[in-house]
């Protein structure tokens, strides 16, 4: 089984798909996270959305009411689309969180050990 899956670092460089352009970030690969997360200004800048729904989402800085959209991304080959939280992530090294909503629809196993691909 293990030969049929993407191995992830702690980090990885993803594509995120907005109707009409494209951006490469680096996102933080989080197992401990249940929901994927996408900065509010790079949500904006690739026109993302509509709001589908609202989730309360638990943090370290408590729980809040936060906007969901469908956003479509490449991980590690492998293209899908799934909902995100939309959070002012400004603050935070990472503009998008990649949660376990994702990581259980792909078939990926997640090394601490591989450094991120340069």
């Amino acid at each position: 089984m293990v030969e049929k899956r993407t191995i992830l670092g702690l980090t990885e460089k993803i594509s995120v798909y907005g109707p009409k352009e494209k951006e490469q970030v680096v996102a933080r690969i989080d197992t401990g996270a249940t929901a994927s997360s996408i900065d509010l200004k790079l949500s904006a800048k690739l026109g993302l959305g509509p709001i589908t729904r609202t989730k309360v989402v638990k943090s370290a800085s408590g729980s809040k009411l936060r906007p969901m959209i469908r956003v479509r991304v490449n991980i590690g080959g492998e293209e899908m689309e799934e909902d995100f939280s939309i959070a002012d992530r400004e603050h935070m090294t990472y503009s998008v969180l990649i949660g376990q909503n994702i990581l259980k629809k792909g078939k990926f196993l997640i090394d601490p050990c591989k450094g991120l691909e340069k």
